[in-house]
């Protein structure tokens, strides 16, 4: 009994909480492909207590991270997607019903009440982030949005408490 009060606690914690800044696991989190020398597809998924601009953030950082994990300085994202996985989930109705009945000679009198609970249908929403990018040592002459990995990632790490 007591191992499945633990368990139960457990579940509880980690989806209770938005997903926190992790490679991914079951509550979400970072992910990663290599597509060349210097460019990356990076992704983010949240549970539904995550925002989408936490989500945003968090793909924002590990962009940032692989660069500088590569020994690149700067990156460019060349491709991003932002949507949510939405869906629905109803409770399970449950009925109990509770009578009472009187006699009296041949007549019988009587009562009954009927309570019905659950049914309830909840929305979700799961936040999920997607860039591609490209990588730099140098920063480049480019038109368009050049990101200094460093800068990103202290600012983002500082924004959401993140200690490395």
């Amino acid at each position: 009994m007591i191992r499945i009060l633990m368990l139960a606690l457990v579940v509880l914690a980690i989806v209770g909480c938005a997903t926190p800044y992790q490679s991914r696991g079951l509550a979400g989190g970072f992910s990663e492909t290599q597509l060349d020398e210097n460019v990356f597809q990076v992704s983010f998924r949240g549970n539904t207590y995550t925002s989408s601009q936490r989500a945003a953030d968090f793909t924002l950082l590990r962009s940032a991270e692989l660069a500088i994990e590569n020994g690149y300085r700067y990156f460019v994202i060349v491709d991003a997607e932002r949507y949510s996985q939405t869906g629905a989930y109803t409770t399970p109705t449950t009925s109990h019903t509770t009578g009472s009945v009187y006699g009296s000679g041949h007549y019988a009198y009587g009562s009954a009440t009927t309570t019905t609970t659950g049914g309830q249908t909840y929305f979700y929403s799961k936040p999920r982030s997607s860039n591609t990018i490209i990588m730099f040592r140098e920063q480049p002459e480019l038109d368009g949005l050049v990101y200094d990995a460093e800068f990103v990632a202290r600012s983002i790490r500082e924004k959401h408490g993140i200690v490395d």
